[in-house]
């Protein structure tokens, strides 16, 4: 039987992993938040906001996915869900996404929209839609025990 220690992830891993997500996710959607306001408003100020949230959102998404990507793909310590690889996926998505929509930022303010905030708001969706997964597949785990 293997012991606790080899079933757990690193204490230092899930440490930065529970940091840095949430810190991800709060960037992507406050960055798609000021696309809306870019685009009903036509202030320069809000777009480029929003550049700067969506760099700060790929700073603090891929440590977390790298942490991921070890945890699901790599370790076999832990037994591994379907959910998690498929969480892992979409947030994988997600940052190409925000990848895509950190080069739209690039341009000239006016250059912008809309495909700026088209990708604003498919990074925030394809992340949303990890997070209910992830949600979902953690209280189906909690009723199984």
């Amino acid at each position: 039987m293997p012991s606790y220690a080899e079933r757990c992830p690193s204490r230092v891993a899930h440490f930065f992993f529970t940091l840095l997500n949430p810190a991800a996710y709060g960037a992507f959607v406050s960055g798609m938040i000021f696309d809306v306001i870019y685009f009903s408003t036509q202030e320069i100020f809000w777009v480029k906001a929003a550049s700067w949230l969506n760099f700060f959102g790929l700073l603090f998404a891929i440590i977390p996915r790298l942490i991921n990507l070890y945890q699901v793909w790599i370790s076999r310590s832990l037994p591994q869900l379907f959910a998690e690889r498929r969480s892992f996926w979409l947030n994988l998505v997600a940052i190409v996404l925000a990848i895509f929509n950190a080069f739209i930022h690039s341009r000239d303010a006016w250059g912008v929209m809309p495909a700026g905030l088209i990708l604003s708001l498919l990074t925030v969706l394809f992340l949303v839609i990890a997070v209910i997964n992830q949600a979902v597949s953690s209280t189906h785990q909690q009723e199984v025990r």
